[in-house]
């Protein structure tokens, strides 16, 4: 049996082909299948110039670039037969790229002519207007959909999955009933596109009632399974799509073990005799490891005697980076090493203004360490090695997040909000901290005067809890490394990316 999945985003250990927690929760389950031995299929773009790096002028501020396609990536990629789709009334000409491992393949697809066509395919959700946009998920589902008409036998395809609303553009043109399964990766309104009717009857000769298309109305239509990815957030969808609601379970993401655990941390997991010692011993020679990274950013960071904070994500407000921001200005006497790490969308001016703000504090405090050009290697290292991982989404906006378990997995715990699925698998004081309310539905985090006060209110239990967290580690450690001890072993089976196929694919995956 073949498994489809298409996806705009898909993170490999190589390469500049995606942007965030979709692109490595794709590849997290791609080396999973292939480990699994299941005949798996990933189809993306090939973005030949990626998604976004950031250099800083000399006044502080971010100055986006692009990031050319290590030449070590694309020599481990096989052509494929050449193919050709219509698109705006013309052929264009798409050259398939394989990248295969074990039973599993990675099909990126990247437009060569002309040349209008092959601009779509340049930058990962970079586009200069919004039937750019259009297009370049209308290519990457003509070119899906030729691809399998030439090359893969439709009746062997038991699951053809669309991850989130931009792969919806699919079942509009390989029209195959059964196949089809939504997953849907975000409640917020950037996970759900509209376009204008006019786009859709130009380009198909469909025109549909409403002045404005959202992509997800498609994939909820045509999928005869939708799946959200945490129990939270099937009950804020429940809110935003009752109408669907019979078609929607949820799976519960996860992370690939292999791929984001300390191997030596993990050999000893698997040997089921590591003590509280032990683990402390493990804990603070990676920490040793760390500083190291630590110094390629800034040269005299010392971490010896400090706590080792990380907040590391996309910079959007829905996820409260100033909520560490704030506790640095207000805590500065506090002995704790912050790594704050994460990029904006170039387009998006508060994320521009914020990564401003955080490389000034990198220059001006020496306890503070921003990486802006944050990625898979950079997620590696600040995952395992720092002491406490902080996850402060506000409630009812973060589907799932995956940073937490990566962590979990390697005896780092975290201090989250109540949201996502951390609640599934955090218990305050146990193995992580959690503060906050555990709100279900999605309030208007820009308009509803509700926002401000949640935020204010969740700040200051925030603080509260990690000035907590501070004191123990320094005067109860062997409180804090016991709940971090139980963070790894709570975690690295129930996280598991394994367990997560298994619930996808119950009839494949045994």
């Amino acid at each position: 049996m073949i498994i489809i999945s298409i996806t705009p985003d898909f993170a490999l250990d190589r390469g500049y082909t995606y942007a965030g927690g979709l692109g490595v929760l794709e590849g997290d389950k791609f080396y999973a299948a292939a480990k699994l031995g299941l005949n798996y299929i990933v189809f993306t773009l090939l973005y030949r110039n990626g998604y976004v790096e950031y250099e800083f002028d000399e006044k502080g501020s971010p100055i986006p670039r692009p990031q050319p396609q290590p030449r070590e990536f694309l020599e481990e990629l096989k052509a494929s037969e050449e193919i050709t789709i219509t698109l705006r009334g013309e052929e264009v000409k798409i050259k398939p790229w394989i990248y295969r491992l074990n039973t599993a393949r990675a099909v990126f697809f990247e437009p060569v002519e002309p040349d209008w066509a092959a601009k779509l395919a340049d930058r990962l959700y970079i586009e200069e207007c919004l039937e750019e946009k259009f297009y370049k998920y209308v290519l990457l589902a003509k070119a899906t959909a030729e691809y399998i008409r030439k090359n893969i036998n439709l009746e062997r395809v038991k699951y053809i999955d669309l991850q989130e609303a931009y792969a919806a553009m699919l079942p509009l043109i390989l029209k195959i009933p059964g196949k089809y399964r939504l997953i849907i990766h975000t409640p917020g309104p950037w996970g759900h596109p509209r376009f204008p009717r006019e786009l859709f009857e130009r380009e198909f000769g469909y025109r549909f009632i409403n002045d404005n298309v959202v992509l997800t109305d498609i994939g909820l239509a045509a999928s005869r399974e939708v799946f959200t990815v945490s129990a939270k957030h099937y009950d804020v969808m429940n809110k935003i799509i009752p109408h669907f609601i019979d078609k929607v379970r949820y799976v519960t993401n996860g992370v690939n073990i292999d791929r984001w655990m300390d191997p030596y941390l993990k050999k000893r997991f698997e040997e089921n005799t590591l003590t509280l010692e032990e683990f402390i011993k493990l804990r603070k020679s990676i920490r040793a490891r760390f500083e190291s990274f630590l110094r390629s950013y800034k040269e005299d960071v010392e971490i010896e005697d400090k706590l080792v904070v990380a907040w590391c994500r996309r910079l959007v407000p829905y996820k409260r980076p100033e909520f560490v921001m704030e506790f640095i200005e207000k805590n500065e006497d506090l002995p704790i090493i912050y790594v704050i790490a994460g990029k904006s969308h170039p387009q998006d001016s508060y994320g521009l203004q914020l990564m401003e703000k955080l490389n000034k504090l990198h220059g001006e405090k020496e306890n503070v360490i921003y990486i802006p050009n944050y990625g898979v290697a950079e997620a590696k290292e600040i995952l395992k090695g720092a002491d406490l991982l902080l996850f402060t989404p506000f409630p009812g906006w973060e589907a799932s997040g995956t940073s937490f378990m990566k962590a979990g997995i390697n005896g780092v715990p975290t201090l989250s909000s109540r949201d996502g699925s951390a609640i599934e698998f955090i218990v305050d004081r146990v193995n992580g901290w959690l503060f906050g309310e555990d709100l279900r539905e999605l309030v208007n985090i820009h308009i509803d005067p509700r926002a401000r006060r949640i935020n204010e209110r969740e700040s200051r239990e925030f603080e509260e809890k990690l000035i907590h967290i501070c004191d123990l580690y320094f005067n109860q450690s062997e409180t804090f490394y016991k709940v971090a001890l139980n963070a790894m072993r709570t975690f690295v089976h129930r996280v598991n990316i394994e367990r997560v196929l298994k619930e996808y694919y119950p009839d494949i995956v045994k």
